[in-house]
């Protein structure tokens, strides 16, 4: 099994997003049974809360399920368990690789780095935009699936 991780500030909008839309493409590619996804925050703010208002508009618009999602804070052991830990921006993956203890490792990403527009998904929730978070992170996660389908042959 393929575990991938999505990190974003508070686990209320970006990283709960793209947990939800990789999960999407993922089952609709049949491909459940070898990929795992899960979400996480840097910070401790939202613990146990369902993701940001306008996270679930959005993804309600597009038909994406929202079941399962709820806040929580990254953690060590995460190090261990996943497979491609990927950040929002370059803050997230900067907390990310200090929380976890791993400068530079490679299985650390910022999702934007896997598109030609190499540049930070901005937070809806200080940018009002989920729309355009929604479009970035969409992009973003159709790119790291098919980084996994040529790196583990699916």
């Amino acid at each position: 099994m393929i575990h991938v991780l999505f990190v974003c500030l508070g686990n209320i909008c970006r990283s709960p997003m793209a947990e939800a839309l990789f999960r999407d493409f993922v089952k609709k590619e049949q491909l459940s049974d070898k990929i795992a996804v899960d979400s996480a925050a840097t910070s401790s703010w939202h613990i146990g809360s369902p993701p940001h208002k306008g996270t679930l508009e959005i993804l309600k618009k597009y038909r994406v399920s929202t079941e399962g999602l709820v806040g929580r804070q990254l953690t060590k052991a995460d190090f261990e368990k996943f497979d491609y830990i990927i950040g929002m921006d370059e803050s997230n993956k900067k907390n990310i690789s200090e929380i976890l203890g791993q400068p530079k490792h490679p299985k650390i990403l910022r999702l934007l780095d896997l598109t030609p527009h190499k540049k930070d998904v901005p937070d809806p929730y200080y940018t009002g935009d989920f729309q355009e978070t929604y479009d970035l992170v969409s992009e973003g996660c159709r790119a790291l699936l098919e980084k996994i389908r040529v790196e583990h042959e699916l």
